[in-house]
C-alpha cells in the first residue's frame, strides 16, 4: 500500500511541476571543480596515509621473520 502510494505521490509532483528558469553562473563551474579537486586532493591524502601504515606494517613484519631466523 505504501508503495503505490509513495509512486503515486511522485508521479503527481512530476505532473504539476512547472518549469524552473534557472540558470549557473560562472561562479558555479569554478565552485564544482573546486569541490572536485579538493575531494581528489582529500582522497590521495587518505590513500596515502594508509599505505603508509600498510607499507610499515609489513616492514615490521618481515624484520621480525629475520631475527627469528637468524637465532
Amino acid at each position: 500500500m505504501k508503495k503505490y502510494f509513495l509512486q503515486t505521490v511522485i508521479v503527481i509532483f512530476f505532473i504539476l511541476s512547472g518549469t524552473a528558469n534557472a540558470y549557473l553562473d560562472p561562479g558555479t563551474g569554478s565552485i564544482i571543480l573546486q569541490a572536485i579537486l579538493g575531494f581528489i586532493a582529500a582522497s590521495i591524502a587518505t590513500a596515502s596515509f594508509y599505505w603508509n601504515k600498510v607499507k610499515l606494517f609489513f616492514i615490521k613484519l618481515f624484520k621480525k621473520d629475520k631475527k627469528s631466523e637468524s637465532n
